[in-house]
This record gives C-alpha cells, structure tokens and sequence, in this order.
C-alpha cells in the first residue's frame, strides 16, 4: 500500500462514508452526511485536480428547461413525470441556494429564451400551439405562467420573428459554486483528496474494501457519484456524453443578456463578463460525442462558429478566446438514477445534463441511503 502509519492514521482509518468524486452530486452528499452525522469521517476521492466531468464545465444554466425540450420530453414519458422532473429541477436550485445563498453562486434570474432557426418553422409552431398546455401543466411547479412569447430585441440572424422565453430561467456562475461547495466541505471538516482514481471496490461482510491506483483501504459505506464515468464501476445504464463549449473575448457594448437555447436544447449560449459563451451540437455526431474522452472535435467547433457568426453575432466581430469539454451522464430517459447498489454501496448517477438543477438534490437523497 505504500502509506505511512501517519498517512494512514490520519487519513484512511476507521473512515465512515467515502463519496467517489468531489463534483456537485459529491459535494452535496458530503454536506448532508456531515449534517446528519456531525461526528462521522468522511472522505471523497476525485480522480482530477479540479473535479471532472461537467460541475466546472458546464454553462452554468439553472436548467429548468426550455419549451422544445419538455415537449421532447413529453414524446418519451409521461406528462405526469415529466412535471415531476420539472418540481425536481426547481427544488435542487433552491436547495443549492439555500445551502450557498445567491451571491456565492452569482445567481441572476434573466429569464431564458429559446429561439427557432428560419428553417425549423415546424417545430416553432408547434411549440406555440402548445404553449397553454406547458404552462397549465407546470402551473403547480411555478405557481404562474411562465412560458410566454417575446419579439427579437436582441437581433440575432436567421431565426422566427418571436422567442418562447422562460420567465423563471436563470444564470449562475458555476465556477464560484463550485470553489465555493469545496470551501465549505472544508471547513465543515469533510478530507477530499484528489488525483486519486477508484478502480474497484470489494464488500465485505460491513465494510467495503476501495482499490484506488496508489492504495486501499476500508470504509464503512460507499458512495458512487461519478455521473458519466458511473458505468466503470457499478453495472448501470449510464452513457457518458461530452459536450463541446466555446467563448468569445470579451465584447464591448454587448447587449446579450440572458441564457438562450434553440434545436431542443441541444445548442445552448448566455452572457458572461461580456462574452458570449456557446455550447452544444453533439446531436451533430451522437456516437462520437459518447466518450468519457476530453476535446473537441473539428465538426462541432466549425458549426459552433458559424453559428455564432451567422446567428448569434451576425453583425458583431469576435474571436474566440477559450474552448473545452465537459462529461455529463445520460440514459434513454431524463431520469436520475439514485439507488442502492448493495449492502454497503449506493450511487447517484445519470443527471441527463441537468447537473445544476438536480445535483444538490441528489446529493442529499444519496446521502439518506446511510440512515
């Protein structure tokens, strides 16, 4: 094993829970279980030196969801669970702004708004015919109406005379979310190590003995919350899904305020620090883009800038200044996993790219498996 007694001792000894991953999911279980058990250790292993996966790549959406995508949604499952998948993504961000309070996320409500391209008519007036029937069903989510039409103040190229915007849609900066939640695991006393990658892990008759690429050790209970990378350890239907993000310098005199999205949700983009920032298109190649593998790819990155050149800035010169991937976790259904894997090992996994709305919520269920 190659520990010290010291390193042992202090670290990997009659430890209580041990979490697999310090994103959202992670940070949040750990939280709640130090809540409940204020005396217990409690450990989390992250493979990166920053966590991976989507929690600080992502666009930082509140993410309850534009028209096209719960109608999407509503062609797969029930409209009954679907709702509840909405109450779901409501509930997680107001527990994540109760645990961090709004300026510690940079939380600003600005509304969403989707827009439809010139050639996707069709599916614009579809979303207008059903606009009454959205907004009666989440009517007992929001307590109001919160799907409505608006014109094109902000001059994009190519699309419908209108927007379907979403009047409770949000923006947070995730990047101070998440250095804010590992601050506070901290100092609530909760040990995260990183650069350490579980490879398996072995039950015993009350413990679970953790194989990590430098050492084991035993913990009393294990929590998997890996997301997209779920599958290389406990056998669920988890597909990994890499998401391509571009963002501009910045731009002066930028008038774009707000989060927007438009093909269903799969192109996605929003202000910030007067960029743009712009992600999506892996429905361009959806076997390519399911990779737990980090970078871009050629097709993508080509139809991100177009589309920011033709659309989004048409009459605006921009260079882009940074781009990156993220791993998010998906299934045939926008449903979360959050289970009991065996006696000792449970995970929650599988947030469908609704990480923001949903991950301190599921951080919690996960957490409760230990009662």
């Amino acid at each position: 094993m190659n520990l010290s007694y010291w390193e042992y001792k202090s670290w990997f000894s009659n430890v209580d829970f041990t979490i697999v991953g310090s994103g959202i999911v992670g940070l949040n279980c750990a939280l709640a279980l130090q809540e409940k058990y204020p005396k217990a250790k409690i450990l989390i292993l992250e493979k990166g030196f920053l966590p991976q996966g989507a929690s600080t790549k992502n666009a930082g959406f509140a993410c309850f969801g534009s028209i096209s995508e719960i109608l999407a949604d509503m062609r797969h499952q029930s409209e009954e669970k679907v709702a509840a998948l909405v109450q779901k993504r409501w509930n997680g961000i107001q527990l994540l702004r109760k645990i961090l309070g709004d300026t510690k996320l940079d939380f600003q409500a600005k509304g969403g708004h989707e827009l439809f391209l010139k050639e996707h008519g069709n599916l614009y007036e579809d979303c207008l015919s059903q606009l009454t029937k959205v907004n009666d069903l989440l009517q007992p989510v929001f307590e109001k109406k919160i799907f409505v039409t608006n014109k094109n103040i902000f001059g994009f190229n190519n699309i419908q005379d209108k927007y379907i915007t979403n009047l409770v849609e949000a923006q947070i900066n995730t990047g101070k979310m998440m250095k804010n939640l590992l601050q506070l695991a901290h100092i609530k006393g909760v040990q995260i190590l990183n650069g350490i990658t579980v490879d398996a892990f072995t039950e015993k008759d009350n413990a679970v003995s953790v194989h990590t690429n430098h050492f084991e050790f035993t913990t009393t209970k294990l929590f998997i919350a890996t997301n997209g990378f779920a599958s290389k350890l406990v056998k669920q239907k988890v597909l990994p899904a890499r998401a391509q993000v571009v963002i501009t310098k910045p731009i002066k005199n930028l008038s774009i305020k707000g989060t927007f999205h438009f093909d269903e949700g799969y192109y996605y983009f929003r202000n910030i620090d007067n960029r743009i920032l712009f992600g999506g298109g892996r429905h361009l190649d959806f076997k390519a883009e399911e990779t737990t593998n980090f970078g871009q790819t050629e097709l993508i990155t080509n139809r991100l800038n177009c589309i920011l050149k033709e659309t989004i800035l048409p009459n605006t010169p921009f260079e882009i200044d940074r781009s990156w991937s993220g791993i998010m976790g998906v299934g045939s259904q926008k449903q979360p996993i959050v289970k009991q894997i065996s006696d000792h090992v449970f995970c929650g996994v599988r947030l469908g790219g609704m990480g923001i709305a949903i991950g301190s919520l599921i951080g919690k269920e996960l957490a409760d498996f230990a009662s």
